[in-house]
């Protein structure tokens, strides 16, 4: 595969403040990468570097094999990018919008107003042409925002929380139509402060924190990287100490607790780790009631590396 972005050593500071520390990234063609960290972790320095609007202090930034300087308008030119604060004009219709955007890049009338067309189409606001900005919700403008940054078809698209503050049925659609863009031949990254829609859609994440690059991988390799592999829950109104002795000294068991009527016990690797503890009850003759398991989610990976929870704010 082409690397499309590479980001080496990367040093950005303000000041006493080291907002990224030596980053490294590579990013392949035809991948949806998330990058993801907690507020400050840097990942809006790493985006406006890559896009040479900020400056840094040490490192090396290529796009599709080109140094990217300030003044790579070749490179910038294919790349399409959708901030978090929707950025259009009130006195613009939906059309006019997308066709000014469009039109920074595409000279061309007739194949401008393609290009706008199917932008308007993709983003499913063909019945909104006319719309001034002020009159779309927050689910239509965010689609809005979305076609002005997509339409001139870049090969590269970043994408900074698209669906902050939309309903579910906008957010599905702008989720499906990031991964058409993907299947279209568009590299993407993304960034989310919803780890459900990472799982869905990016193809490897990367989580960062303090400017630094913590773990890297697809969504199961970083789940393979925790130290939790497995939660087993059982209901069962009473556990004599002695049993509880008994399931936490069983193989790749690394915790267990007993507390309101729900035993839970947490394993780090192995199989059959649920037909042991069972097995354990059942010598024992304790009945239980229902009895479940959990495999980690990005969540978990996430606040096992940095210790803290994604919060609903930019850095």
């Amino acid at each position: 595969m082409n690397t499309v972005v590479k980001i080496k050593d990367l040093v950005k500071r303000y000041g006493d403040l080291i907002a990224l520390d030596h980053l490294g990234l590579e990013i392949q063609q035809g991948e949806i990468f998330g990058l993801l960290g907690p507020n400050g972790s840097g990942k809006t320095t790493t985006i406006n570097c890559l896009l040479s609007l900020l400056s840094f202090d040490k490192g090396d930034i290529e796009i599709f094999g080109k140094k990217m300087t300030p003044v790579s308008y070749d490179i910038k030119k294919e790349i399409g990018v959708i901030m978090q604060n929707v950025a259009v004009f009130d006195e613009l219709t939906v059309y006019e919008n997308i066709d000014y955007f469009c039109g920074l890049y595409i000279n061309d009338k007739e194949k401008r107003k393609q290009c706008v067309d199917d932008a308007i189409k993709f983003v499913g606001l063909e019945d909104f042409r006319k719309f001034y900005p002020k009159k779309l919700s927050g689910g239509l403008l965010r689609r809005l925002n979305i076609a002005c940054g997509i339409a001139h078809k870049p090969k590269l698209i970043i994408l900074d929380e698209p669906t902050v503050a939309v309903d579910p049925q906008s957010r599905n659609r702008i989720l499906e139509g990031i991964q058409e863009l993907n299947k279209n031949g568009a590299t993407v990254i993304y960034t989310s402060h919803y780890m459900e829609e990472v799982e869905q859609i990016c193809t490897r994440i990367c989580i960062i924190d303090k400017g630094k690059k913590i773990a890297e991988g697809t969504k199961d390799e970083l789940k393979r990287m925790i130290k939790n592999t497995e939660t087993i829950i059982i209901e069962i109104l009473e556990l004599p100490d002695k049993v509880m002795g008994e399931i936490a000294s069983l193989p790749h068991i690394y915790d267990s607790k007993f507390e309101n009527g729900k035993l839970s016990v947490y394993c780090s690797g192995g199989k059959h780790n649920l037909t042991r503890v069972l097995d354990i009850l059942q010598k024992n003759e304790l009945s239980f009631g229902r009895v479940y398991t959990e495999l980690p989610t990005l969540n978990d990976v996430f606040l096992e590396f940095t210790g803290t929870a994604l919060r609903d704010k930019e850095d």
